[in-house]
Order: C-alpha cells, then structure tokens, then sequence
C-alpha cells in the first residue's frame, strides 16, 4: 500500500481526519483497484494541501487576506481529477477507468480547467462564496451529513444552522445567476437568460415550451437551470455534476451510502440522539482518536467498504438526491409470471470484477453535464458456480424509487428486503415502455427486451436474515416512463414494500 500523505501540522490532521474518506472514495471510482485508488488519493491528497499552502502563502503576503477558493472536500476532489489527467499525460492511464481516460481526453474535461468564464456554472458560482458558507452548502447536499454534524463540523449553532443553509441556498443561486450572466453565450441562450432566472424562481411556475426545447438542446443553459432551480431536490446532483465533473452522479450516491452507514441508518440505537457523527464511545471514533497516522491504513479500509456497502433501508434524510412525493409502484396484477431463466453465460457489467471499482459511471447527468460516453460493456466471463436460481427463492419485498429524470435519461434506486440468509443474489424486473439500462453501480447489469437482470456483486453478494440489498442505476427512455413490475429475488416474486 502506498504511503499516506503525512499533515504537516495539527490543523492538516484535522483536515486529513475529515477528507480522507471522500478523497478516496472518489478516487476509487477513478481507477481500476483499491491499491491504485490509494495511490491516487494520496498523491491527490498531497497536491490538494501543496495548492491550498501556496495559494494562501502568496495571496496573504501580496493583498493581506487568503484568495477565494473551494472549500476543502470539493478542492481535494478536483486535486484527484486534475491528478488522473496527469497520470494520463505521464503514460500511466491504464491505471484509470477506461470511461475517465475517454473523458479525460474530450472536450468535456477542457471545460473544468480551460477559461474561467467557460467553467461550469455550479463550479464558478461555489468558489466565488465565502468559504465558510461554500462548505457550509457542500458538507449538507454533496456529502448528505445531517445539519447537527455539519455545525458542529464548522462551529455553527446547530439551532439555526437550516436557516443558515437557506440563505446559503439563496447566496449561491445568486451567484450562478451572475455567473451565467457574464458567460459568453450565443443570442438565441441570452434572449433566454431573464426568462430563465424566472422561472427557476419558483416551484409553481410552468416552463415556456419554447424554453423547454431549448433547455433539451443546450448543455450551457440546462446546466444554469439546474444550479438556478433549488426546488425540486436536483441542487445536490447540481453541486456534484458542476464542481467534480465525470463520476459526479456516482460519487453523489457514494456519499449518501456512506452517511446512512456512518450514521447507523436502520439499526436501532446507532449514532447520536441528534442524528449526528457516532458517539466517542463507538468503534469508528475509538480509532480515529488513536492516532492520525498510526489509523491512516484502518481509515482507508473503512472508508473504502462504507463507500460500498449496500444502502441500509433506514429512513435517513435522502439530501443527495432528487426527492419524490411517492415511491414508485413495483407489481403488476396483470403481469405473466417471472422470469426463473438460468443465469446468463454473458452479462453486462457496470460493476468490475475488482471489489473497489463499484459504482463506475458512465452515466449521462441530469446536470446535464454527461460523464462518461459508453454505456454497459459486456463480459464474457461466465458467473461462478453456484448462482442463484429459482431453486433458492426468497421471500423479498422490494421498493424501486425513481430518483432523478430528464429529457431522455433517469437515475432510479432499487432495494430489497429479504427474510432469508443470501450467499449471492439476483434481481429481475420487466420495464413496460422499452426504457433501457445503461449503467449500473453495486452490481452488474444485463437486459434482454424489458427484461433486466441484476447480479450481485462480489462484495455484496451475501445477505443477512431480514437485510437488504441496493444497488443503483442510469436508464434511457422516450415518450413514457412507467415503473417497471414483476420483481423476483432469486426466481422468486417480490412484493412492493
């Protein structure tokens, strides 16, 4: 295992102990394996901190006061992004996901890095907030902690800390307003601009058709409207899309996950009263108290395996992604009877074989920047021995929510609750309308017709007793998108939770 960067003093210990874990998590998603995805967050790591002493160093010597810059976790995410490309330039790509290589070299990447006025919006409109109030934004919408932690995090009252956000919410509209004003855009986009800003004023308000067709057709807009609309639940994906840039939807869920498992989401009596960070009684604080550097190694694994673990089926506060009224029906009377066919001899897997490269993207984003350009890729390894089949049916119950949709693409979740042991599982389900599956993270994907099948992955293959297993995926769809029906678990039918 590569060395971890060593903090140079107590306060980048401090930051260390707080960013390592969204450092490595996405750097995980950036590279083909957990030992290389820790050499990149350490290298990342190290950049991030060089930039941030310098920057300060020489911005407090020349004007007096520190520069303008993001707040720590999103700096350290495009330390790990702007590390990648360099590992892609040094001839050291085939360290990297093949869709990030892709991404890397295309237009797409260009815009993070090229002119500032060019940038995306999200991404200019959080570095020109104050940072206490960027980080403020980031730690409750990206990294889903509960309002308690993020004050406490940040020294805030935790009595007025919603208020806070609000006007934290309202401050970066503002900003991307303005931001999107000063970008060069075509005639057609700037005739659009005070229309825009209306309509994404409030959550009652209808959008023009006119402005809708050209919200579908124009990335630099769409990506306005996104920033500019914080109704609706989508500013998180905004955040993560804008700022990141590719694997930004996955890291986005990846976070949420996390959170749920840190904060001990559908185990009765985990975590603190308020909701906030565990105890200091609790295994994970024990560790991080014994020491920065002699747990550096435990913190990786750790961070690593929350990063991966199925989603608990608690009822957490969901605020890295979009919300919904009502979950989405999973049955249909009317439906033949499910699928009990063998497990297929080639699958198509979003999920590698590796352990640490769950949850790669390659969605299209909803921001609606798109991070990745191939869709599942197909495998022609067969499943191992022993898969399951109808033989082994369990008793499920299944809830599937649809967690974002736009113009052609929508991002959904699926869980599932099992009263029996699983030592590996399978998921099926019929879509209705000839939606496709695109993309899959936390287990690996293949679809005949409106037929999809999911198969678990190699870390999460095993179910306790009256567990649950997630997983996560991105789809396409035209003219209607009905929920889909028939689930099994196993060949077995599944009834909607």
């Amino acid at each position: 295992m590569p060395d971890l960067p060593i903090p140079q003093d107590a306060a980048e210990a401090a930051l260390f102990s707080e960013c390592w874990d969204a450092v490595l998590s996405y750097a995980d998603l950036c590279t083909s394996g957990s030992l290389t995805a820790n050499q990149l967050a350490t290298e990342a790591f190290a950049l991030g901190m060089s930039e941030v002493r310098d920057t300060d160093f020489t911005t407090v010597r020349s004007v007096g006061r520190r520069a303008a810059r993001l707040p720590m976790i999103p700096l350290l995410l495009t330390a790990v992004r702007n590390t990648a490309a360099g590992w892609e330039a040094q001839g050291l790509g085939h360290k990297l996901d093949p869709d990030l290589r892709l991404w890397l070299n295309s237009e797409k990447a260009a815009r993070y890095t090229g002119l500032p006025l060019q940038r995306p919006v999200a991404l200019r409109g959080l570095r020109d907030m104050q940072e206490a109030d960027a980080s403020l934004l980031w730690l409750a919408e990206v990294e889903a902690l509960p309002l308690p932690s993020v004050a406490r995090r940040l020294g805030l009252d935790p009595a007025v800390a919603a208020q806070e956000l609000e006007q934290v919410r309202g401050l970066f509209r503002d900003r991307c307003h303005r931001a999107h004003l000063d970008t060069p855009m075509a005639a057609e986009c700037r005739s659009y601009a005070r229309l825009l800003d209306a309509v994404t004023r409030s959550a009652a308000a209808d959008t023009p058709e006119d402005l809708s067709r050209h919200l579908a057709t124009c990335v630099q807009c769409a990506e306005a409207a996104a920033c500019l609309r914080l109704h609706g639940g989508g500013l998180p994906a905004a955040l993560a899309c804008g700022v990141i840039g590719w694997g930004g939807l996955a890291y986005l869920e990846r976070r949420r996950r996390a959170a749920e498992v840190r904060l001990g989401a559908g185990r009765p009596g985990a975590g603190d009263n308020d909701g906030g960070d565990p105890k200091e009684g609790s295994g994970r604080a024990r560790v991080l108290r014994h020491g920065l550097l002699g747990a550096a190694v435990m913190i990786s694994l750790v961070a690593l395996g929350v990063s991966m673990m199925p989603m608990g089926s608690g009822s957490g506060d969901d605020t890295a992604s979009a919300s919904h009224d009502d979950r989405q029906p999973v049955a249909d009377p009317t439906a033949a009877p499910p699928s009990t066919d063998p497990p297929p001899t080639h699958t198509a897997s979003a999920a590698p074989s590796s352990s640490a490269t769950a949850g790669k993207p390659a969605e299209k984003n909803p921001d609606p920047e798109p991070q990745g350009t191939s869709t599942a890729t197909a495998s022609t390894s067969p499943r191992a021995t022993g898969s399951p089949t109808a033989s082994t049916a369990a008793t499920c119950q299944v809830s599937y929510d649809l967690v974002n949709q736009w113009t052609d693409g929508f991002q959904a979740t699926v869980t599932v609750t099992t009263t029996r042991a699983l030592a590996d599982w399978r998921v099926q389900w019929s879509f209705r309308d000839g939606q496709k599956v695109t993309q899959m993270w936390d287990a690996s994907v293949s679809q005949s017709g409106g037929r999809v099948t999911a198969d678990a992955a190699d870390y999460n293959k095993s179910v306790s007793p009256n567990g649950t297993l997630s997983f996560g995926f991105l789809g396409t769809w035209n003219g209607k998108n009905s929920s889909p029906y028939a689930f099994t678990l196993n060949g077995g039918s599944c009834s909607p939770s």
